[in-house]
């Protein structure tokens, strides 16, 4: 593979190469790897890693007007590399960000003290639509609100950044253990030569994770996986992460709660379920707390819960701090609970509530990315520069309307990597995802779910929205062997 053509932009980072085109001292193997092989070669190798998806039935879902598309994800056969260092970085950031949400989650359901002192303004906490009042004074195993997490990190030329915080039902990790096993069997011997670091036990720590935040005195916990069910746009994931956790995946339907404690129906009677990691969003999960006419929840899965007779992973309600509105104050969170600088930074935001930044944003929508507060999946956003006059002024009207519920951040010259595209190398921008989970404690696979934007010049990386994905490979300390 030649990197004659390969487009170079010096204000964009480039995840393989140096400038004038030298690849980074711990891509080099990769770099040297590509070199030797031909166009014909590199070709197989991607369709046999598009192949192993299809054959292992790794599908998302999107939905369109009236109707639902199942899809396989569209996976680049070139790894992304990140060196030792680099993930040292991450790691401790994102064990750091985790503590302090967790510990703002159990003071704003419990004596809010980061409102009282005018850290956090009350009406972006007790106002935010993911706020829920029902789990007030609920006190989960360790103070963990958040189990599992997925954080969305950029790189740009001034460093790494995090875009967003997933603390809902973050989804994606899946796709990270499909793609590793679909490149460990395509380029065996390059991933043994790189020293790259493993990601299959995810589903081990997740269990054990899950089995932490159990009810208290509970030696060996029951855990089930619990989805919305086939139609589901992540389905694939629920099956994957029940058979990785040797876990039952069930439906609201297979559950039923008596005097406070939940039960899984079974041919041999009722079994106590004692951890349910859910995979449906808070409105769908308790008909008598929540939404009332959702058919997909437990009635009396939140009073259980209260009881204290079964933990949920993620605990509901943990929403608030993952609104974009909140988002721009987990810095000053990490200062407050931790006493600490952040070790990743936030890309600076502009909440559109406050009068002087709506100001701001309507004055320069060309340059901005706007996003919905309550917005996931890339959907209901605006990137500026590549909006056309019509669709900017539709979306001011927009803002005008509901300042409250949008936030503004620049547009970020995303970190590129070379994919695959139609039998040579082209640069793409992208993003990772990495999992945190805690328990007791903190553990993070060193791995992500890296995504990328595959259309030319498009900074949107969602697979819902025409996005990717390929692997992530942590190097190891120890010297990667040289490429023969």
């Amino acid at each position: 593979m030649e990197f004659d053509a390969y487009a170079f932009d010096d204000g964009v980072y480039d995840e393989m190469f140096q400038a004038a085109g030298a690849p980074r001292p711990h891509c080099r193997n990769l770099h040297d790897w590509l070199l030797r092989l031909s166009a014909e070669e590199i070709g197989g190798i991607q369709e046999w890693v598009t192949r192993s998806f299809l054959n292992e039935g790794i599908t998302f879902t999107v939905y369109g007007e009236g109707e639902a598309d199942e899809r396989i994800i569209p996976i680049d056969c070139l790894p992304r590399i990140v060196s030792a260092a680099d993930w040292r970085l991450i790691e401790s950031g994102l064990e750091q960000r985790i503590l302090a949400l967790n510990r703002f989650l159990a003071d704003v359901y419990g004596e809010g003290r980061i409102v009282e002192d005018g850290v956090v303004p009350a009406d972006m906490v007790y106002g935010c639509p993911q706020y829920r009042r029902e789990m007030r004074g609920v006190q989960p195993a360790h103070g963990t609100w958040v189990s599992v997490c997925g954080t969305d990190i950029v790189r740009t030329n001034d460093g790494f950044y995090v875009l967003e915080d997933n603390l809902r039902v973050p989804s994606g990790v899946s796709y990270m253990i499909a793609n590793r096993k679909a490149m460990k069997s395509s380029l065996r011997r390059l991933y043994r030569l790189c020293r790259v670091r493993e990601v299959e036990d995810y589903g081990r720590r997740l269990l054990q994770t899950l089995r932490e935040v159990a009810p208290e005195g509970c030696t060996d916990p029951a855990v089930v996986v619990l989805t919305p069910g086939v139609g589901n746009a992540a389905f694939y994931e629920h099956m994957f992460l029940a058979h990785e956790l040797g876990a039952e995946l069930v439906e609201g339907r297979d559950l039923v709660v008596r005097d406070d404690v939940l039960y899984m129906k079974t041919t041999e009677g009722l079994r106590r379920i004692d951890v349910v990691y859910r995979r449906i969003d808070d409105d769908y999960l308790d008909p008598l707390a929540f939404r009332a006419d959702s058919v997909l929840g437990v009635p009396g899965l939140v009073a259980a819960h209260r009881a204290g007779n079964v933990a949920l992973a993620n605990v509901p309600g943990t929403g608030v701090a993952d609104d974009k509105s909140n988002y721009a104050f987990v810095p000053d969170m990490i200062r407050y609970y931790l006493g600490e600088e952040p070790i990743l930074a936030n890309v600076p935001t502009h909440l559109c509530r406050r009068a002087e930044d709506l100001e701001y944003t309507l004055d320069n929508l060309e340059h901005l990315v706007v996003k919905e507060v309550g917005g996931a999946g890339g959907y209901g956003m605006l990137v500026g520069p590549h909006a056309t006059p019509a669709e900017r002024q539709a979306y001011a009207e927009r803002l005008r309307a509901a300042p409250a519920g949008f936030i503004a951040q620049p547009v970020l010259a995303l970190s590129r990597a070379p994919c695959v595209v139609d039998g040579r190398s082209e640069p793409r921008h992208v993003d990772l995802r990495p999992y945190v989970l805690r328990g007791s404690e903190t553990r993070i696979v060193p791995g992500a779910f890296c995504r990328v934007a595959l259309r030319r010049g498009s900074l949107v990386v969602n697979s819902s929205q025409g996005g990717g994905g390929k692997d992530l490979w942590v190097l190891s300390d120890q010297e990667p062997d040289a490429v023969a």
